[in-house]
């Protein structure tokens, strides 16, 4: 199993990227419109812990589909997982976003996943990953700010 770490400092209150997050079925909330990956529409299946949020993205013919596996409103917690469907050769993938304060009264997301690969993709995985890590930070950073 790899692991991957990231993590964001924001430069706005924790409860402010935290309701983003919680408001797990509308990525499109806070998903950067002038990504490389634009979102056509989201479906959603079920409601709370075990929902699951299908992402079809313009040019891709499979969804996305991640569920939310645990959410900790005190701890601002949350897991996630891709079902379905995974891109990039993965066969595994758990994620857990982590916020904590910082002393600016800004945040930071720590954001821990493991994950399992198709032998030999694991480069082209850790490559995909390192990616939407980077868009869903730059799109909470600008939501999280208005």
């Amino acid at each position: 199993m790899q692991k991957l770490h990231a993590h964001h400092d924001f430069n706005t209150p924790r409860a402010n990227v935290w309701a983003l997050l919680v408001d797990f079925g509308n990525i499109e909330r806070w998903w950067p419109a002038d990504s490389i990956v634009d979102i056509d529409h989201v479906d959603i299946e079920g409601d709370g812990i075990g929902m699951i949020r299908h992402i079809y993205n313009v040019g891709f013919e499979s969804a996305v589909s991640e569920r939310l596996d645990y959410l900790d409103t005190e701890n601002h917690t949350l897991k996630l997982s891709i079902v379905c469907d995974r891109p990039a050769g993965l066969l595994q993938y758990q994620a857990t976003g982590r916020l904590v304060e910082l002393d600016n009264g800004g945040c930071r997301l720590n954001y821990d996943s493991e994950f399992v690969t198709e032998p030999g993709r694991e480069k082209e995985a850790e490559e995909f990953l390192q990616g939407a890590y980077a868009l869903m930070f730059h799109g909470l950073d600008a939501s999280s700010a208005r």
